[in-house]
């Protein structure tokens, strides 16, 4: 039975598992994981596709044991919390990363991968399902009303690519919401800031004014604002959607100098 607290909401949809599993495009020399299988049918899909090596994350324990007894040792079970296994997957190959991901922790799961230093040398794209309302934040592009820090986080070290909608009717319980399939591939060349923090903490000063011109965040950020807003080339007159990815980028690693 599907647990409400570990926001569990199985597919069950044979036609969908296919063709999410096509997204991947795996091959018998891929090494891939998946995030939370529940009871297992997405990775029956995937084994389909014979992976050299399949690792499967699962919370549950009740699930684990349903698994191991269903799979036995076509995968390898870790009987664990995502948010407490990412150092386990430094291989020497690139991972591919599936995940019907929960989701009360979807926002937590993306950004723990995405602070990891070397995240193209680990894993070469993620193929993720976030409840729409999440992806559309995920994928919004700047003047968009849905775009905002996470679209800016997510910016900057994915690529990102809308799949499609998915139905609530294709998982088990029906949410009230509708889901989005998503891919996200790591750059392997992308702006460097010392700490994820700051860029967090800029995009959340910004954000949280969203409505109102930028020159009140950036008095928040920065002493002398009106001159760092000359040296960056800034409009105070703008608004926090209508500043590109690689401006907060440009103002974090400003912030980051004068800090």
């Amino acid at each position: 039975m599907p647990k409400k607290s570990l926001g569990q909401n199985f597919l069950n949809n044979a036609s969908l598992l296919s063709n999410i599993v096509e997204v991947g495009n795996i091959s018998k020399k891929d090494v891939v994981l998946e995030i939370g299988p529940g009871t297992g049918n997405l990775t029956e899909k995937i084994l389909e596709k014979k992976p050299k090596k399949f690792y499967v994350v699962e919370k549950d324990d009740s699930l684990s044991k349903f698994l191991k007894n269903k799979f036995g040792d076509k995968i390898i079970i870790i009987n664990d919390d995502i948010l407490n296994c990412y150092n386990k997957f430094k291989f020497d190959t690139q991972i591919k990363v599936f995940g019907n991901l929960p989701y009360n922790i979807s926002t937590k799961i993306l950004i723990s991968f995405i602070k990891l230093n070397d995240i193209s040398k680990y894993f070469s794209k993620f193929i993720f399902i976030f409840q729409k309302e999440v992806a559309d934040r995920l994928i919004a592009e700047t003047n968009n009303k849905n775009y905002g820090r996470l679209s800016v986080i997510t910016s900057w070290k994915m690529e990102k690519s809308k799949i499609l909608d998915i139905s609530p009717e294709f998982f088990y319980p029906i949410p009230k919401v509708w889901s989005t399939l998503l891919t996200l591939t790591p750059k392997s060349d992308f702006i460097k800031i010392n700490r994820i923090k700051n860029l967090e903490h800029v995009t959340n000063i910004f954000f949280n004014q969203r409505r109102k011109m930028i020159g009140k965040p950036m008095k928040q950020l920065f002493k002398n604002y009106e001159i760092t807003s000359k040296i960056l080339n800034l409009d105070l007159k703008l608004r926090p959607q209508n500043i590109p990815v690689d401006k907060y980028l440009e103002i974090c690693k400003t912030f980051e100098e004068l800090t």
